[in-house]
């Protein structure tokens, strides 16, 4: 395989609120590979955005050991996540900074090409519908 795309967002309801998650992944077809919602409990916004594409990077860390790929475009329709994942912004919020390591950790171990791009949020109805059912199991 080529290329995959990876699709996180992250999201509550309140801020800190009911917080969850949700990533799916398809190949450069359009075949999706997978797709995973999560629940993470009481978090901000801004952590579960973190925490959901925490969650895809470790599930592609763990699927390159088993699979060939050449390259993986991350979106995210977070800016501040991109951005301060990509190194650009710096992360003054010390939880932010603990999953912002947390997913430089996995990329370390990655050894192909990615990109982290940021994407309009109506191009990522997918994954913040996976976020929504996460929350929706919460209530």
């Amino acid at each position: 395989m080529k290329k995959i795309l990876i699709f996180t967002d992250g999201g509550s309801r309140g801020n800190p609120g009911i917080a969850g998650g949700g990533y799916y992944i398809e190949d450069s077809s359009g075949v999706v590979i997978v797709e995973k919602d999560f629940f993470f409990g009481k978090k901000t916004n801004n952590e579960s955005e973190y925490l959901a594409f925490l969650r895809a990077v470790q599930w592609l860390n763990s699927y390159l050991k088993k699979k060939k790929v050449q390259e993986v475009v991350f979106h995210l329709d977070s800016k501040l996540v991109v951005e301060q994942i990509n190194r650009r912004w710096k992360i003054k919020e010390p939880r932010l900074l603990e999953l912002a390591q947390q997913c430089w950790l996995v990329l370390d171990q990655i050894d192909i090409k990615t990109k982290i791009l940021h994407i309009k949020r109506e191009l990522n109805s997918k994954a913040d519908a996976l976020a929504n059912v996460a929350m929706d199991r919460a209530c």
